[in-house]
């Protein structure tokens, strides 16, 4: 097949520049009398700076002569607001201290210049490598009922009954005709029960602060006539004080007040 046969069956003229269009204002379809509505929305439930330590002991494979830029990331992938479960509708936007479950990572990127082992009295050649560890973590904390800027609800409870029917049978051989064998009937089985399809709060991420401190612990001076200040290392200690805030969040249904439609302006 020739080259020409593998060409798109269209061929645009792609250009490095956009042309400027004009756009009028459009009106949009919105409630139509003012007054509150029935909504399915997310709540924000609370909003949390959490704090905890990280430790982790980094090993490199090539050698580190130092260290130029480190990259940051929190990666947050549980957040879970436990709430106890309640088989009353009447109580289910009581409000309780919760437990928050949290778990995540914090993404490092190391940039740094490892000895090409090329040394002279004055000079040592490197070369630029990186280095992507995930460091994990995992905590709890508690928020206490008066910390909730609005009332989380909680699960209802699944029920599951049993219900029998009364059945009268004759007791068999050996027992006067009269009597009689009084109770539920063993070979049926009759239940209703009930789901409750509850909303599970979820977490947004606002912002994040990490303070660390790095060390080398096997620094070894680099061979040959460099100079004696220099060195390599292949092992660190990392220590990091962790900050970040979240929002935790839950969609509930409430009446939200829809505004009147403004005049229209000449």
């Amino acid at each position: 097949m020739s080259e020409d046969h593998k060409k798109e069956c269209i061929d645009l003229n792609i250009s490095s520049t956009l042309d400027e269009v004009v756009s009028v204002e459009s009106d949009p379809i919105v409630v139509p009398a003012p007054g509150p509505v029935l909504m399915h929305v997310p709540v924000t439930l609370a909003q949390r700076t959490v704090s905890t330590t990280l430790s982790a002991n980094i090993h490199f494979d090539d050698p580190v002569l130092e260290i130029k830029d480190v990259k940051k990331r929190v990666k947050i992938i549980q957040c879970s607001l436990m709430l106890r479960p309640t088989d009353d509708p009447e109580e289910v936007f009581d409000l309780e201290p919760a437990h928050l479950f949290i778990r995540g990572f914090v993404r490092k990127n190391f940039q740094y210049a490892s000895p090409t082992y090329r040394a002279s009295d004055n000079c040592v050649s490197s070369e630029m490598r990186s280095h992507t560890i995930d460091i994990p973590f995992e905590i709890s904390t508690i928020i206490p009922a008066a910390d909730f800027i609005s009332p989380p609800q909680r699960p209802l409870l699944n029920t599951r009954s049993e219900f029998d029917f009364f059945r009268s049978q004759k007791l068999g051989k050996g027992f006067p005709e009269k009597d009689r064998f009084l109770s539920s009937d063993l070979s049926q089985f009759h239940q209703i029960s009930t789901q409750h399809y509850n909303q599970f709060p979820f977490c947004e991420l606002i912002s994040s602060e990490i303070t660390e401190w790095d060390e080398a612990i096997d620094r070894k001076p680099l061979h040959g006539e460099a100079p004696f200040e220099e060195g390599y290392f292949h092992d660190m200690v990392e220590k990091m004080f962790l900050t970040f805030t979240i929002k935790v969040l839950q969609n509930q249904q409430a009446f939200v007040t829809v505004a009147p439609t403004p005049p229209t302006t000449l």
